[in-house]
């Protein structure tokens, strides 16, 4: 498998946000359950535990990830069924991500956003995220899981060409 590319970066007042969409033949309501719903969210991210609300922290653990760590996760916002932010400490830094989701005629386009500090790492978090996205997809359409070793490093190239 050689899977596109589709992040984008773009300028922002407080920094840069890395952007990218996936389209789904469903209804938002649906899309929206495969993003909150602990055993569909397991499926391509990892499963969670926790009391989920605004303002409150859950607990994921990363089962696509070597070790599949667990880490806590903090709810900024979560407004059914068209946003979701979520924001997150590491030894990388601070991660602040939103799903947002639009439907029009039974087809709901999620529109993924990092707001990024800074452009540094860009070359691994993007594959990364592209890889997450398309097990998503997987687990929507039955299809098999991708492998992460088809998104790195083939994709870094374009992600660290990327600039605001």
């Amino acid at each position: 498998m050689s899977p596109i590319p589709t992040g984008a970066l773009f300028s922002t007042a407080n920094g840069t946000d890395l952007v990218l969409t996936r389209t789904f033949r469903a209804p938002a309501a649906d899309v929206w359950a495969s993003i909150t719903e602990p055993e569909r969210t397991a499926r391509w991210f990892g499963p969670w535990e926790g009391d989920a609300a605004p303002g409150r922290t859950i607990k994921v653990q990363l089962l696509f990830e070597d070790q599949q760590p667990r880490y806590d996760l903090h709810i900024d916002a979560c407004e059914p069924p068209r946003r979701l932010a979520v924001s997150s400490l590491d030894e990388h830094g601070a991660w602040h991500v939103e799903l947002l989701l639009a439907e029009s005629e039974g087809v709901t386009e999620l529109r993924f956003v990092q707001h990024l500090d800074t452009e540094e790492g860009i070359g691994e978090i993007g594959p990364g995220w592209e890889y997450y996205l398309d097990l998503l997809v997987a687990s929507r359409d039955g299809s098999a899981p991708v492998s992460f070793d088809d998104y790195y490093p083939s994709m870094k190239s374009y992600y660290a060409g990327l600039s605001t």
